[in-house]
């Protein structure tokens, strides 16, 4: 999708949308897609490209002159609204040229399959390719989990489940490879670490790699709403999150999936490997 010459400088032809930029995979998959030579919208809040989730005013101009757009709504696919926006989104991304759309969405959650029909549907003169990701193993480094581990204590409402985490990184290759190869239009892919860890073996996993103690403490869903509306998150907010943790987390998803082999041609990252590069390097 970009074109060039021996003769004359490399010129990127392809224009993409990057939603949440600044996100886990948005700002992997902008770096991958700048080092390729396309020319990337960075789509956050405060950036040079504004886009907002919440403002839908911001959507229009972001995605005028895109060919193509990775789509990663936040807070989630499966929360209240996002139904609607990706009815509106779509329609949007059409109006406005876009050709390709990759949507980032949950393995295993029904609520989001409604968001990507809605999207499907709004966007019907697009090719769309959806990218179904189990739990990211980056939540214990830099996100929802970071400061518990940092702690010494993985507070979760996850029982004895286990689950195949993704890393971001092979998730974040797999979706500029639907976004700047054919033969994903239509196509849904699941993608997953090589196999189901639990969140014990994750503990352990971190503190082999670390060299200190990490421990999971498994709670109940409603005691763990009750901890985040404790650290200030709203009461609708915090029981909504732990009602989709024990959606994901009911044993349905603790299998894995060859998505990333199939479409990258590699094994992808297992969790012992991703411990060993973060808390290793960090702890030498």
């Amino acid at each position: 999708m970009t074109t060039h010459t021996d003769d004359t400088p490399h010129t990127p032809t392809t224009t993409i949308l990057v939603t949440s930029a600044t996100g886990k995979t948005g700002r992997r998959v902008a770096d991958r897609l700048t080092a390729r030579g396309v020319t990337v919208r960075a789509g956050s809040r405060s950036g040079a490209t504004v886009f907002d989730w919440e403002d839908p005013e911001t959507w229009a101009p972001a995605l005028r002159g895109a060919d193509a757009a990775y789509v990663a709504y936040y807070p989630d696919l499966a929360a209240p609204g996002a139904v609607e926006a990706m009815d509106a989104f779509g329609r949007l991304a059409v109006e406005n040229g876009v050709r390709r759309l990759t949507l980032l969405s949950g393995r295993g959650e029904p609520a989001a399959v409604l968001a990507e029909e809605a999207l499907r549907a709004a966007a019907s003169g697009a090719e769309l390719a959806v990218v179904r990701a189990s739990f990211f193993a980056q939540n214990f480094s830099e996100g929802l989990l970071a400061k518990g581990v940092a702690e010494g204590v993985v507070v979760f409402p996850a029982g004895d489940t286990a689950e195949p985490f993704i890393d971001a990184d092979d998730l974040a290759d797999v979706v500029v490879e639907t976004l700047t190869a054919d033969g994903h239009a239509g196509r849904v892919h699941e993608v997953t670490g090589p196999r189901p860890v639990g969140f014990a073996e994750v503990a352990a996993e971190v503190s082999r790699a670390s060299g200190r103690p990490v421990v999971y403490l498994p709670v109940s869903g409603g005691e763990y709403a009750g901890l985040l509306a404790g650290f200030g998150l709203p009461v609708p907010e915090a029981e909504w999150l732990a009602a989709l943790f024990a959606t994901l987390l009911d044993g349905h998803n603790a299998s894995a999936t060859d998505g990333v082999k199939r479409i990258l041609g590699r094994e992808p990252r297992s969790f012992a490997d991703f411990a060993a590069g973060v808390w290793g390097v960090r702890e030498a």
